[in-house]
């Protein structure tokens, strides 16, 4: 199963660049990193994350909701592209998201969000495909408008 989806990060010339501060690649970057290292800082997130770089770029991460503990790799790209692989866990097929940069035009920037299933989704997880898809995008526009806030607020 295989889900895709592009939020636009900068309209040079349309409205969206008229109400929103434009990101540059490096300010997108650290936002985007804010994901990996301190995902507790956005909405709906955990409640706290450990990490730890195994090499460079690559980092091993337990992440905390409630008594639940996931784990993962988050491979990088430095400036354009974040995967976040987890373990198995569970009676669940494990679904990678890989987010990329990218800039189709000078200035215009969007971030392309695919989830990958690893493994073969059971009977239910196919019922519940479209939820799913839903509430990943819902999350990813929340993640942007976080880091739309925090751009006018903190300045990344």
């Amino acid at each position: 199963m295989r889900f895709e989806h592009l939020i636009e990060i900068n309209a040079p010339a349309t409205a969206l660049g008229a109400m929103a501060p434009l990101f540059t690649r490096e300010q997108l970057w650290r936002g985007l990193m804010q994901r990996v290292q301190t995902p507790q800082r956005f909405p709906m997130g955990p409640e706290r994350c450990e990490w730890r770089e195994t090499e460079p770029g690559v980092f091993q991460r337990s992440v905390h909701f409630g008594p639940h503990v996931l784990r993962d790799e988050v491979e990088t790209t430095p400036m354009e592209r974040i995967r976040f692989t987890p373990e198995p866990h569970g009676d669940t097929a494990p679904v990678r998201l890989s987010i990329d940069i990218e800039e189709p035009t000078p200035g215009r920037m969007v971030l392309r969000f695919t989830y990958e299933t690893l493994g073969e989704p059971s009977a239910e997880e196919k019922y519940y495909a479209e939820y799913r898809h839903n509430a990943w995008l819902h999350n990813d526009r929340d993640m942007v408008r976080t880091l739309r806030q925090w751009l006018s607020e903190e300045g990344l």
